[in-house]
Order: C-alpha cells, then sequence, then structure tokens
C-alpha cells in the first residue's frame, strides 16, 4: 500500500502589512509588556540561560535565590563552587546541566572581556552572535535573547512559541529552520529594536494564554488572523 504524504495547509506568504497588524491586535490585548524582567543586565542574561526547556515562574525561583545568596554578579558566579550553583537554581531544572552553562559562560566572559559586559556590549552584533554561540549551551535562541534584552541590539528572537503560533495561522510551514524564520521578520519588518522586543514579548504571551497545545482560538485576539 502507498503510504500518503501528510497534508500540509498552504502556507500564507507573511507582508510587512500582515505582521504589523498582528502586533497591533496584540498590544491593544496586552498592552506594551516590558520584557524582559530583570533589575540588571547581568540578571537578564543569567534568565535567558535559566529559561532553557522551563517555564518563567520556575527562573525566578531560581534567580531569588541567587540573589538572596548574593550571586547575581559575574565575579560572585566565577567564585561560587558549581556544586553550590546548581543547588542554588534546582527550581529551574536540569540544574546540573544549567549550572554548567552558567560556569562556561562566566569563563568565556572573564577570559576574553575580563568579567566586563560593557566590553563584551561593545561587539558588533553579528560578531557577538557568533562569540556568544560559540559558547556550549548557548543556542540560537538564547544568544538573540541576550543581544536583544541584555545588550540592546537589533537581534530578532525566535521560540517554540513564534512557530506554533506562525505555523497554525499558516505563514509558516512549521519544519523551518531558526534562521529562515528569523529571516521573515528582520526583512518584513521595520528596523527597530523597542519593536523587535516587544513583538516578541507578545507572542510570549498569546503563546503562554491561548496558542496552548490544546489551542483557545475562540477567545484569542488573533482570530481573525486565522
Amino acid at each position: 500500500m502507498k503510504h500518503l504524504k501528510p497534508f500540509r495547509f498552504p502556507r500564507r506568504k507573511p507582508t510587512q502589512r500582515i505582521l504589523l497588524s498582528i502586533y497591533r491586535a496584540l498590544y491593544r490585548h496586552y498592552g506594551h509588556r516590558n520584557w524582559w524582567p530583570g533589575e540588571t543586565h547581568f540578571e537578564v542574561i543569567v534568565g535567558a540561560i535559566l529559561t532553557q526547556n522551563t517555564a518563567w515562574k520556575n527562573v525566578e525561583k531560581a534567580i531569588s535565590n541567587l540573589k538572596n545568596s548574593r550571586l547575581l554578579t559575574p565575579y560572585a558566579l566565577k567564585k561560587v563552587p558549581q556544586s553550590q550553583l546548581a543547588e542554588l537554581i534546582l527550581p529551574a531544572g536540569y540544574f546540573n546541566i544549567k549550572a554548567d552553562r552558567l560556569k562556561r559562560f562566566i569563563r568565556f566572559l572573564w577570559s576574553e572581556y575580563q568579567g566586563s559586559l560593557a566590553r563584551l556590549f561593545k561587539v558588533r552584533t553579528r560578531r557577538l552572535r557568533e562569540r556568544l554561540l560559540e559558547v556550549k549551551g548557548i543556542g540560537e535562541e538564547t544568544a538573540d535573547s541576550i543581544l536583544l534584552y541584555a545588550a540592546y541590539k537589533r537581534s530578532f528572537v525566535i521560540d517554540g512559541y513564534t512557530r506554533r503560533v506562525f505555523a497554525r495561522h499558516r505563514f509558516l510551514r512549521g519544519d523551518e529552520d531558526y534562521a529562515s524564520i528569523q529571516k521573515i521578520f528582520t526583512e518584513l519588518l521595520p528596523k527597530s529594536r523597542s519593536l523587535y522586543n516587544d513583538y516578541h514579548a507578545q507572542i510570549v504571551e498569546v503563546g503562554k494564554d491561548y496558542c496552548r497545545s490544546v489551542p483557545q482560538c475562540d477567545k484569542c485576539p488573533l482570530k481573525r488572523f486565522l
């Protein structure tokens, strides 16, 4: 018997007008998201690494532990034993792996930039992204989150919510690679760091609230784009 390939809805070609209309609909529903939550640039970086494969509420608990232990600085994390760090970030899940990733980033920061985020952030966006991706455990989404939210550089973040929301609205097939999806946004949207920032935050909100594994389309602010 011949096996049929699964049917894929035809992809609709996104335009700048459509992408901006989606953003405006989300903005009207949620308002400005003021994302990423963090008191310092370094806290944002730590959060970006810890939030891999876990909910933000768990990251908040781990960051609170670091703050209470006075460890939320590059120098303090350099000195703290990795085993102790793992215990403190336990709420974020995969704590041994994430402790190792934090330590690798800290070693990179100290060996290349003398522990200075100011020196790190002076590197041009494309080159800085390349350098971040050289650190084991930092993938494209984490690197772009660091660039956009900590370094204040223009880099659109693509995450699982982006893929899900835009695939369900048939602007994506859903199996495109990271760079291909990112290119859609960076080529069509105005070159604005503040827009990239809030747009990604809006996508996260609608993904959490409505575009779940079982979608809540009837109440979704993007219902009219289906």
